[in-house]
C-alpha cells in the first residue's frame, strides 16, 4: 500500500520544509530500485488554491485538509507565528489523522500545531533551541528535551530547526524501508545517513577556523583513519605539533567540542554501518571502532542515540 506523505502548506511560510519533504519523499531516482511501495505526497491547504510563500511566489496546492486527516504520514512544517493559535480546522484535521493512526511529524516550530492539539501532553518533544522555553511554559504537559536533533515516539515525532527536518526525513525512511535504501538516498543528498550530536551544538554562532588551525584538520584526518588504535589528546597534540594545552583551545575553537568528546561521536558512527549491514558480535564491533570494551561502547552508544547498539540492530538492520 502506498505510503501517503502529507505536507501543510499556509499563507506566508517558506518554501523549504516542504522542499525537504518532496525531496525525500517525492523524488524517484532511476538508480534506486524504490519498488511500487513508495511515497505519495500531498501538499495541503486549510483553503485549496495560490498559497503565497515567502519570497513573492505563490504555492498552487490542490489538496484539503480532508486529504490530510486520511494521509498515513502528516508533516507540519514551522508555523509563521509562535504566538499565534493554529486554525481550529487544522487542528481537527491534526486530531482525526492522530486517531485513525497517523504518523504525526513536526518540523521545527510546527511542534506548537502538535502541542495545541494535545497530541504532546506526556510525551518528550523538541523544537528550535529558541523556542524551548516558550514551548515549555505553553505546555507543561510536553517533556520538552532542548537537546536532540529529532525526537521518536513511534507515532509522534517532532524535530529542531528547519535543517533537522531532513535529518528526521532520512529517519522516518529508514524505518520504513531500512538502513540500505535511507543510507543511500542520504548519500544521493550528499547528506550524512546520521548528523552526530544535538543542536546545542548550534546555538552560540561558531568561530572562524584560523590559518593555523590546519593542524587542527590534520589531526582529525589523522585520527578518522586509526580508530581502532588507542588516541589520546597527547597523541593528537603531538600529530599537531602542539602543546595539548595549546591543542585543546584550538580543537575546541575549532570543531566545538573537546578532541575525547568528539572522538567518542566518531566512534560510534563509525559502528553504525556495522551494526546495520552485518552480524558482527557488539564486542567485535566496539573493538572495530576503537572502544577498549563493549561495556564502553554500550555507554556511550546509548548516551549519543538514546537506544542499545543491540535495539539499533534490530530496528536499521538491513534487509536482502
Amino acid at each position: 500500500m502506498a505510503k501517503t506523505v502529507a505536507v501543510l502548506a499556509y499563507d506566508g511560510m517558506t518554501s523549504f520544509e516542504t522542499a525537504i519533504v518532496t525531496e525525500v519523499f517525492a523524488l524517484r531516482w532511476p538508480e534506486l530500485d524504490l519498488g511500487e511501495d513508495w511515497y505519495e505526497v500531498r501538499i495541503c491547504a486549510e483553503r485549496p488554491g495560490p498559497v503565497p510563500v515567502l519570497g513573492g511566489a505563490e504555492l498552487l496546492v490542490r489538496h484539503g485538509l480532508d486529504v490530510l486527516a486520511e494521509a498515513r504520514t502528516v508533516v507540519i512544517p514551522s508555523v509563521a507565528d509562535v504566538h499565534a493559535e493554529p486554525a481550529p480546522a487544522v487542528i481537527a484535521a491534526l486530531r482525526l489523522a492522530s486517531s485513525r493512526g497517523a504518523r504525526i511529524v513536526s518540523i521545527c516550530s510546527g511542534v506548537f500545531v502538535l502541542a495545541a492539539a494535545g497530541l504532546l501532553d506526556g510525551l518528550r518533544a523538541t523544537t528550535h533551541w529558541r523556542y524551548t522555553d516558550l514551548l515549555q511554559r505553553r505546555h507543561p504537559a510536553i517533556q520538552v528535551d532542548p537537546r536532540p536533533l529529532y525526537i521518536d515516539n513511534d507515532r509522534i515525532l517532532t524535530s529542531a530547526g528547519c535543517a533537522a527536518g531532513l535529518d528526521l526525513c532520512i529517519h522516518l525512511l529508514r524505518k520504513d524501508f531500512g538502513a540500505e535504501l535511507a543510507n543511500a538516498v542520504a548519500r544521493r543528498l550528499v547528506i550524512p545517513p546520521h548528523r552526530d550530536g544535538g543542536q546545542a551544538q548550534y546555538i552560540e554562532s561558531p568561530v572562524a577556523a584560523q590559518p593555523g588551525d590546519d593542524r587542527i584538520g590534520e589531526s582529525i584526518a589523522w585520527a578518522l583513519s586509526h580508530l581502532t588504535e588507542p588516541i589520546s589528546v597527547r597523541v593528537l597534540a603531538e600529530r599537531a605539533r602542539m602543546s595539548e594545552r595549546s591543542y585543546l583551545r584550538h580543537f575546541a575553537r575549532t570543531v566545538g567540542a573537546s578532541p575525547i568528546t568528539w572522538l567518542i561521536a566518531r566512534r560510534v558512527q563509525a559502528s553504525l554501518p556495522l551494526l546495520e549491514s552485518t552480524d558482527t558480535p557488539i564486542e567485535q564491533v566496539a573493538a572495530a571502532v576503537g572502544f577498549a570494551t563493549a561495556v564502553t561502547f554500550r555507554h556511550h552508544f546509548t548516551a549519543a542515540l538514546r537506544t542499545s547498539p543491540s535495539a539499533y540492530r534490530r530496528t536499521f538492520r538491513a534487509t536482502d
